[in-house]
C-alpha cells in the first residue's frame, strides 16, 4: 500500500514542476517582446534621424 505522505510528496513535486515551467515560458516570452520591441523602437528612431539629415 502506497505511503499518503508520498502521494502528497509527487503531488507537490508535479505542481511545482508546472509553476517553474510556466515560469521560466513567462520570462521567455516577455524577453522575446522587449526584443522585439527595442528593435522596432531602434529602426524608427534610425527612419526618423535620417529623414531630417
Amino acid at each position: 500500500m502506497e505511503s499518503p505522505f508520498l502521494s502528497i510528496l509527487a503531488l507537490v513535486a508535479l505542481v511545482l514542476l508546472v509553476v517553474v515551467t510556466g515560469g521560466v515560458g513567462y520570462l521567455t516570452l516577455a524577453g522575446w517582446r522587449d526584443r522585439r520591441l527595442q528593435e522596432q523602437e531602434k529602426r524608427e528612431l534610425r527612419r526618423t534621424t535620417t529623414k531630417r539629415r
